[in-house]
């Protein structure tokens, strides 16, 4: 198309546009024009000539009145050079700089219009726009793109971050044809909704030229609220909370901003560092179902049986896990799940519970296996181990609140008496592998063959034998061989 043709078929266009909106206007322009062209009739007698019309253009921009030209051939070529001059800047857009001119003509005898002047006015005015597709979010225009195929190549790319092209593909060929789903497979999980979370729309508007963005500048923008990131140089004296500070941060959000980085890394003059915080327009969430087979664990049953001695267990049936198919559905947002619900369970095998019995019958000369502390309070005056040259088999306790000594569980006397060192001395067999001995005493209250119980009085505390004070010296034999009493005993 020849540039004559072009602003021809622009006159056109503009004359068709006017007319219809202007209608009202141009009637009245016409009206004047016969009132005028009577008065001059009518004078023409006094005459020789007669005065001619003259044709001029008003011109508007908006609702601003910029002049009048004599041609509206030279507003078209005006409108055709700012519109070629967008082109060359803004390749593969379609350009529009007429929008909003409004080009009103008059029928006058004298005019005084001043073409140059008024196509300035009009340049200076004219907004050279782009067909465009808005994106908006929650009702919010946050982009521009050139157009809708642009707009659904967004919407993919988005996707693309947590799901992959075929993923996306099979659900799209589902939804075209309206496939039913099958009953999912046993491990099978499929993707059954994609969207995005906020209110996203597109729609075809106009927008400067300026204002368009690319596919992946609209991408960016929506997931991380900022087309282009924000890099830091770290200078001289920076540390990473000040850092932080400066760009309204937090030093987490700073530390997962850039990976590998931690509050103990050293910072070097000229590092560089992500500092743009992620405020995404937009979140895409994913729904997944998936079938798995579980294990369904086998309880523990107890149960008290006063046929086994007290502290004894007996395994009365072996427990067995279950199985189950579990059909889950799970939301994930941006990669991260935010949602898991059960659809269906099917039990495949019943667990089976462990049935264990506890012992509750008491034999008052066999011990619990639970020792009472020996003595009414007191300290640890001497620990079990060297001592003075010699090995110390037991504890020493002393300053308690009285004197009394209490056997430390159910058990058969089996020694009294005096014991060399030892002083006065008790010696008790708990019928379990366990003996306990009592030393130092002043009195005893109990006889050799005697069944006493845990916490029951034996003695009293003294200071006979090889002894420096007021003491009872505690040991306790297990399966023949001294051991740390307070591995079994504690105040």
């Amino acid at each position: 198309m020849d540039s004559k043709t072009s602003i021809k078929d622009k006159i056109t266009k503009f004359n068709k546009s006017l007319f219809n909106r202007h209608e009202g206007r141009f009637v009245k322009a016409a009206t004047a024009a016969l009132l005028i062209t009577a008065l001059t009739y009518n004078l023409a007698f006094a005459k020789e000539e007669t005065p001619t019309l003259n044709q001029i253009y008003h011109v508007y921009v908006g609702n601003e009145y910029m002049g009048a030209v004599d041609s509206q051939e030279t507003i078209a070529n005006l409108i055709l050079q700012k519109e070629e001059e967008a082109r060359n800047q803004f390749k593969e857009l379609t350009i529009d700089a007429g929008a909003n001119i409004k080009v009103i003509p008059e029928l006058v005898y004298h005019s005084k219009i001043n073409n140059k002047e008024t196509l300035t006015k009009v340049n200076s005015a004219l907004v050279v726009e782009a067909e465009a597709y808005e994106v908006s979010v929650n009702g919010k225009t946050v982009a521009y793109l050139k157009d809708a195929n642009e707009y659904e190549e967004v919407v993919k790319q988005l996707k693309l971050q947590y799901i992959s092209e075929q993923q996306i593909e099979e659900w799209n060929n589902r939804n075209v044809s309206n496939i039913e789903l099958q009953p999912l497979q046993l491990n099978e999980n499929r993707i059954v909704d994609i969207y995005v979370l906020e209110d996203m729309k597109g729609q075809e508007t106009k927008a400067l030229p300026s204002e368009i963005l690319t596919v992946d500048q609209v991408v960016e923008l929506l997931k991380t609220g900022s087309v282009q990131q924000e890099i830091y140089t770290v200078q001289q004296g920076d540390v990473l909370g000040a850092i932080a500070s400066k760009h309204n941060l937090k030093l987490a959000e700073l530390l997962n901003l850039n990976p590998g980085l931690e509050e103990t890394t050293l910072l070097k003059i000229g590092q560089q560092l992500n500092v743009t915080a992620v405020k995404p327009y937009v979140s895409i969430a994913v729904v997944y179902e998936n079938l798995k087979e579980e294990v369904i664990p086998y309880t523990t049953v107890t149960k008290n049986d006063n046929t086994i001695l007290k502290g004894e267990t007996k395994v009365v049936q072996d427990g067995v896990n279950g199985s189950k198919q579990a059909h889950y559905r799970s939301v994930y947002v941006n990669g991260q799940q935010t949602e898991v619900t059960t659809v269906a369970e099917n039990v495949t095998a019943a667990a089976v519970d462990k049935i264990v019995h506890n012992g509750t019958k008491v034999i008052p000369s066999r011990g619990t296996g639970s020792f009472v502390w020996p003595t009414n309070g007191g300290y640890i005056s001497s620990g079990m181990g060297s001592r003075w040259g010699s090995y110390h088999r037991g504890i020493d306790i002393a300053r308690p609140s009285n004197y009394t000594i209490k056997a430390a569980d159910n058990g058969t006397v089996t020694f009294v008496g005096w014991d060399g060192s030892y002083g006065r001395k008790i010696v008790i067999n708990h019928n379990n592998g366990f003996q306990t001995v009592y030393a130092h005493l002043s009195s005893i209250n109990v006889r050799v063959g005697q069944v006493v119980s845990a916490g029951s009085a034996i003695g009293v505390m003294g200071s006979t034998g090889r002894s420096t004070g007021v003491h009872l010296h505690f040991e306790v034999i297990k399966n023949g061989g001294i051991v740390n009493p307070l591995t079994y005993v504690s105040r």
